[in-house]
């Protein structure tokens, strides 16, 4: 597959914002331009704004363009501003869910996790990254992946759960209790620049 495998810090670089809420990625001297020495900056054209603001997006969910794409389509398709209905379709996702929670430092992490087997829906076991979670899910750890979970819950302390999510600490569960909204997304982004990339 063509899923990008090299730094990742590079990627924040790339787009000039961090896109994990990790020391590595939010250092002031690591948003300067990937490469030795940087590239020189020329000033971006209007197509070059709206392809780093979908960029920017597609890094901080990890998501594929074929993937991003069909995103787009369903957004479009649903009711509702665009945007928003973008937004809420990729928070949905659980890697998303699991990295919101706390569980976990990156969604590199969250993938890893929910690939592996560790993450249970409504008792079930999902395996897929992409799922998406409606109101009233409820998601479980397996027994075997809860220290980790807790120690990175630990060295999060200051991590803030959006409203959406009922977190349950002490058994490390998670319900769904209503749709995201887009002043949820601790995340500053456009989605007018994305959705007009791709008309």
């Amino acid at each position: 597959m063509a899923r990008y495998l090299g730094p990742k810090v590079r990627l924040s670089r790339r787009v000039g914002v961090p896109i994990a809420d990790i020391p590595k990625h939010t250092a002031k001297r690591q948003l300067n331009p990937p490469g030795a020495h940087g590239y020189r900056r020329r000033r971006s054209t209007e197509y070059g704004i709206r392809l780093t603001e979908k960029q920017k997006l597609r890094f901080h969910y990890d998501v594929l363009e074929k993937q991003f794409r069909r995103y787009i389509t369903e957004s479009t398709r649903r009711k509702g501003n665009t945007g928003e209905v973008l937004m809420q379709l990729l928070e949905q996702r659980l890697d998303n869910v699991i990295r919101r929670c706390g569980y976990v430092r990156t969604i590199w992490a969250a993938r890893q996790m929910v690939t592996h087997g560790h993450v249970l829906v409504n008792g079930k076991k999902v395996d897929r990254p992409s799922y998406s979670l409606k109101i009233g899910d409820v998601i479980s750890l397996r027994d075997r992946i809860h220290k980790l979970a807790r120690e990175n819950m630990e060295s999060m302390a200051g991590h803030i759960v959006p409203g959406w999510l009922d977190v349950n600490p002490a058994e490390l569960t998670t319900k769904v209790i209503s749709m995201p909204s887009i002043d949820q997304t601790p995340f500053d982004v456009n989605t007018n620049l994305i959705v007009e990339f791709y008309q």
